[in-house]
């Protein structure tokens, strides 16, 4: 049985076993959105992650200063971070945004010309490789989840997890 364990005012983890079963597929959907007041100003990274249609864990995280499109690719990130964390091998992940930009740069259909955003990409693709995964844009409308998490991010000044500091710093990213 699963149950939710409110972890602060913007956290939401469910409490379940992750174990990988064999012959068994889990279908993840993955929320991200991020968030910049004044652009670049106040940034945050929201992320909401249902697993086989039911919430499973969401988190709202401080960025300090940033612009739109660095808190965009750092929501991913984030998202990506800890899903891997929960991934069995053929479980497929269906992942959204509302940032056009970011959407159509991972899939291809632009480049990556801002010297801020590639390290973020390179990044993003590295951890991705491997999983079973769709990106799409949606409208904001359709991303409310994560942008309310990326919000409180914002107002609540959560700091990031210290293991994705250091993977960050491992790729020479700094924040």
């Amino acid at each position: 049985m699963k149950q939710l364990n409110f972890l602060s005012n913007n956290s939401i983890e469910s409490k379940q076993d992750n174990s990988c079963e064999p012959d068994k597929v889990n279908y993840w959907k993955l929320s991200v959105d991020g968030a910049s007041r004044n652009n670049p100003g106040k940034a945050g990274a929201g992320i909401y992650i249902i697993k086989n249609n039911e919430k499973f864990l969401c988190h709202g995280f401080s960025l300090g200063l940033k612009t739109n499109n660095q808190a965009e690719y750092l929501a991913l990130l984030v998202g990506i971070f800890f899903l891997k964390k929960y991934l069995c091998e053929d479980d497929i992940v269906m992942i959204i945004s509302d940032s056009q930009l970011m959407v159509r740069q991972m899939t291809g259909h632009y480049k990556v010309k801002n010297a801020d955003l590639i390290p973020l990409f390179k990044l993003s693709k590295k951890l991705l490789y491997g999983i079973n995964y769709n990106i799409a844009h949606v409208l904001r409308d359709e991303n409310k989840e994560a942008d309310e998490m990326a919000n409180l991010g914002i107002d609540k000044g959560k700091r990031l997890p210290q293991d994705f500091l250091d993977m960050l710093q491992e790729y020479e990213i700094q924040l």
